[in-house]
């Protein structure tokens, strides 16, 4: 079972705050991996992560192309490396990407002034420690 907890949402959401920003590896349909980061990334549920995509790169086309994603955190002074494993969702209009919208921190979300981004879901299947250790898995 996936939950993320309080102490997870926390550093998550403050992510870019703490100056940890998030990286995202997909990969694309003839296999080259990508890998970039995401300033925006924040819990959405207990079980999914969320980020708005306003890049539109290859990051944007591997997602949609095939929705396998990880989502890396890396906390160098409290030396916390978690991956997040998961598939993601892109949503272009509607309630869940006003809702990702809404809760996007504004530094990113200022880089996209006309709003032509859209919310990205990560449901989560799997959460390991860098060292492979499973802490949780659906």
């Amino acid at each position: 079972m996936i939950y993320i907890n309080d102490e997870l949402r926390r550093r998550i959401d403050n992510a870019l705050d703490d100056r940890c920003p998030m990286f995202i590896a997909t990969v694309s349909p003839d296999g080259e991996p990508q890998i970039s980061m995401r300033g925006s990334v924040l819990v959405f549920d207990r079980e999914t992560l969320a980020y708005w995509e306003r890049g539109w790169r290859a990051s944007a086309a591997n997602v949609q192309a095939d929705s396998k994603v990880v989502l890396f955190y890396r906390h160098p002074t409290e030396r916390v490396n978690l991956r997040f494993y998961g598939t993601a969702t892109m949503y272009r209009q509607g309630a869940i990407r006003d809702n990702v919208m809404s809760r996007t921190v504004p530094g990113e979300l200022d880089r996209d002034p006309e709003r032509t981004g859209a919310a990205v879901l990560v449901r989560l299947y799997r959460i390991n420690q860098l060292s492979g250790e499973i802490l949780q898995e659906r």
